[in-house]
């Protein structure tokens, strides 16, 4: 019964931030590979950042990286996205997903190649 609700989008100008959260409940937030994603209208959903929560190993797209942290906390069992000088092409839905880790071939937890469960979204506008 894993239930992923987003919040903080809202509307700020090129070079603001934002930080976006995820209440996760159902499962612990440990258990799981949690990503966010976006989509902009007309164009297709994107991965953004993924966090394997047991180590807090991290993946950023290249159009985020050193703009963006990904991040969870255990105890609110919730996931975290800090967005730092937003662009106006980034303007867009986004979703924080969640998939349970797996065993990797190295016996090490991974993140699966695809996500499981979904958030509704929460806009993001930048304007100039």
């Amino acid at each position: 019964q894993v239930h992923l609700v987003e919040s903080g989008g809202g509307s700020v100008q090129a070079g603001g931030s934002l930080r976006l959260s995820c209440a996760i409940t159902g499962y612990a937030y440990s258990s799981y590979c949690m990503g966010w994603f976006r989509q902009a209208p007309g164009k297709e959903r994107e991965e953004v950042a993924r966090i394997l929560a047991i180590d807090g190993s991290t993946t950023y797209a290249d159009s985020v990286k050193g703009r963006f942290t990904i991040s969870g906390d255990n105890a609110k069992n919730s996931l975290y996205l800090q967005m730092n000088n937003l662009e106006p092409e980034e303007t867009a839905k986004y979703y924080c997903a969640a998939v349970i880790r797996k065993r990797g071939i190295d016996s090490n937890w991974v993140c699966p190649p695809s996500f499981s469960y979904w958030g509704q979204g929460t806009q993001v506008i930048v304007y100039s």
